[in-house]
């Protein structure tokens, strides 16, 4: 990737801000026991970064003809899933209220921000969580239409295309890439 300064010629920069639960695992933590460093570190890892990274990068993408952001967070943003803490979701859930309200602050500046809030993904982290066969796997399954735990190229597809010049006249919104699974009433 370019220095930082070089990127003003850029069409678009895309700016992932990426649950990073390395040292974390406190998405399936009971609310009673989140202590006060679990709710600072989630709120700074899923929410915080976010927000100051787009600040960060403002001035570049300004100068941008047609400038892209593109969040990620999670459908434990959009719905209560069972299993989840709900600091998880409460800070996935910022992130999706940050979406709307970049989008409309900085539309003037031909800045498009939008959100992928991705379901079950086959990924390393997820898979330590989400073990081929366990309850919380077979559960995702059954509630899933589609019936299956999505792969990764599932959602980094639908980023590539919010970046691109055909997803001009999106802004502001949280697209959910999750088989189905928040429009499942049972």
């Amino acid at each position: 990737m370019a220095p930082l300064e070089e990127l003003k010629a850029q069409d678009f920069l895309t700016v992932y801000c990426v649950y990073l639960d390395k040292q974390c695992g406190h998405e399936h933590t009971e609310t009673v026991d989140i202590t006060a460093e679990d709710f600072s570190f989630l709120l700074t890892t899923n929410l915080e970064s976010a927000y100051h990274i787009s600040q960060l990068v403002h001035p570049l993408l300004k100068d941008s003809e047609a400038a892209s952001i593109v969040f990620i967070s999670s459908i434990a943003g959009v719905t209560s899933i069972k299993n989840i803490a709900s600091m998880y979701g409460a800070t996935k859930g910022g992130s999706n209220q940050l979406t709307r309200n970049l989008a409309c602050e900085w539309a003037k500046d031909n800045i498009r921000i939008n959100c992928v809030a991705r379901g079950p993904i086959r990924t390393l982290l997820s898979g330590r969580v989400v073990k081929d066969g366990s309850a919380l796997h077979e559960a995702f399954i059954t509630r899933t239409p589609l019936g299956r735990i999505g792969e990764p190229n599932e959602v980094s597809s639908l980023v590539a295309f919010l970046c691109f010049p055909a997803a001009s006249y999106i802004s502001g919104q949280t697209i959910c890439v999750d088989g189905g699974l928040t429009v499942n009433a049972v």
